[in-house]
């Protein structure tokens, strides 16, 4: 992949989609981390952090760069991908569980552990994307570091804004993944000399993972809404009883 071509180009720009749109979370978990610490230690807690974050990301992906040459491991990480897509799609928030550090080193501990557990999509995603390309995945990973420090929390606020850009963002997920499958060596004989196959199984996976997404956001919005209800019914329901007892009661 020669650079500045357009293969090159467009996979780079996929790469820093992919941080923008899984790093939001780390960004919240790194201001969470040092929400304790003095305004003057709180940006060096930030800055090492990410900084240890980082590199352990840049070595971890490298890591998986190397291991998806080993044979259909392509496959089942694009599947491991696919899945990735859709948990970002009804993913549920567990912010809370992460404690302010009371310390320098203890915020910036806390900052490096939290971003290893929940840096393995970003990982995955981003060694696809890069197509064994080990200079995308730095160039990736170093355009990662600004976006993490500071543009995350505004993503994270426009997601809230526009909920309909985590489509987007799964659907360049789903995307990515179904071309790790397609790209797997040991499956040349299906897709390479295949385009209309490639092209139906790339279009039918990002189509069942968005339409998978939607339907199980809308069971559990159904759910909820049926749980209120019933909730609103109980309540109702024990008004009358209550108020006979107090009447008794005089």
């Amino acid at each position: 992949m020669q650079i500045l071509s357009w293969e090159f180009v467009t996979s780079l720009l996929t790469i820093v989609f992919i941080d923008l749109l899984l790093a939001g979370d780390n960004a919240i978990v790194i201001g969470l981390a040092a929400r304790n610490l003095q305004k003057n230690v709180q940006k060096k807690a930030i800055w090492l952090g990410t900084g240890g974050a980082i590199v352990i990301r840049i070595v971890a992906t490298l890591l998986v760069v190397y291991l998806l040459k080993i044979p259909f491991l392509l496959a089942v990480g694009g599947v491991v991908l696919m899945w990735i897509a859709y948990k970002l799609l009804v993913q549920e928030e567990h912010r809370e569980e992460v404690q302010a550090g009371s310390s320098l080193w203890a915020a910036v501990r806390t900052i490096v552990i939290a971003d290893a557990a929940m840096g393995l999509d970003n990982v995955i995603a981003v060694a696809g994307a890069a197509h064994g390309e080990t200079l995308l995945v730095i160039i990736g990973l170093l355009i990662s570091i600004p976006i993490v420090v500071w543009g995350s929390t505004l993503f994270v606020s426009l997601l809230n804004r526009f909920p309909w850009i985590v489509y987007i963002g799964s659907a360049v997920l789903a995307y990515t993944a179904a071309k790790m499958v397609t790209h797997e060596p040991k499956l040349d004989s299906l897709f390479h000399d295949n385009p209309v196959l490639t092209y139906t199984f790339i279009a039918v996976m990002i189509v069942v993972i968005v339409v998978g997404g939607l339907w199980t956001n809308s069971v559990k919005a159904h759910k909820a809404k049926a749980q209120q209800t019933a909730q609103a019914a109980s309540t109702d329901a024990d008004k009358p009883a209550s108020g006979a007892k107090s009447r008794e009661s005089r």
